[in-house]
């Protein structure tokens, strides 16, 4: 195989005649010879997707053939799984194939590339696929790099994410929480407190600015200590909390006695715009 032509995209794998020298050809295969490939990274399926996908394929045929290989008496779906579920929904009784014998690790690479060049991985989808690249084969973060043509800084980033908890990652996987808002969250080493900013994150529908200007305002401040410290009322701390909660950032309430202040801080002029509007009567 070729191997200088996988960061050119999916498209120079796919000959426009038969060439039985590269190890390639083009056939008709019948639904029931073929299967889908266990490195396949995507893992959801968008069901209104498949059903204009299919309606299309009712329309013009299956333009471009499934990329396959032959694994004994059967043939491996390399690309085009979609195309191959939709034409199923269809009870197509074949389809177009081009038949390519490489290897498991080649066969990744290729899947990779398909997905993330028409966008169809989620983040926790293609961070999964570059670590099983990475524990199963031992491909460095720059050979992927290479590989995919994305920077090297996207592909660690993109990994970081698996640190993240079980329940944050579920979460950017149904698109509920941004691959960007994933970011921010990482700022914080407490997957509680994760946990926690990723159900303000739904429940409030937070922007990412906003949730950074929460992650700044819960993130512990190195400071002179003071000679004394009053202890905040149990109900102004609550305040000070739920405060801080709807307006997404930090807030400090200083009371003595009676009276008192309250503290607001904006790291902008967007920022103290954005409160402004918060606060305003309506």
């Amino acid at each position: 195989m070729e191997r200088k032509a996988l960061g050119k995209g999916i498209s120079a794998l796919i000959p426009e005649r038969e060439s039985e020298e590269r190890g390639e050809k083009i056939a008709y295969v019948k639904l029931d010879q073929i299967k889908p490939s266990p490195f396949q990274p995507r893992e959801n399926f968008d069901n209104q997707h498949m059903q204009d996908l299919a309606q299309s394929i009712k329309e013009k045929g299956v333009i471009q053939p499934i990329l396959v290989r032959p694994r004994g008496d059967y043939y491996e779906i390399i690309a085009g799984e979609r195309r191959f579920r939709a034409a199923k929904l269809l009870n197509l009784k074949e389809v177009p194939v081009i038949v390519k014998d490489i290897e498991e690790r080649d066969s990744l690479e290729l899947s990779l590339i398909e997905n993330i060049q028409r966008q169809a991985l989620n983040p926790i989808e293609e961070a999964y696929a570059y670590q099983y690249l990475i524990d199963k084969f031992k491909v460095t973060q720059e050979k992927i790099s290479e590989i995919l043509g994305k920077a090297r800084v996207s592909i660690t980033n993109t990994l970081r994410i698996l640190k993240l908890p079980q329940e944050v990652q579920e979460e950017i996987k149904t698109g509920r929480i941004s691959f960007a808002h994933g970011r921010a969250l990482l700022e914080l080493e407490d997957p509680n407190q994760q946990r926690l900013l990723a159900q303000e994150i739904v429940s409030n529908q937070l922007s990412v600015r906003e949730l950074e200007n929460l992650i700044r305002a819960r993130r512990p401040r190195l400071s002179k200590p003071r000679i004394k410290q009053s202890v905040q009322e149990p109900y102004v701390a609550i305040i000070q909390q739920e405060l801080q909660r709807i307006l997404a950032t930090k807030v400090s309430i200083i009371k003595k006695k009676k009276r008192g202040y309250i503290q607001i801080e904006f790291y902008s002029q967007e920022d103290l715009e954005r409160i402004y509007n918060k606060i305003k009567p309506e």
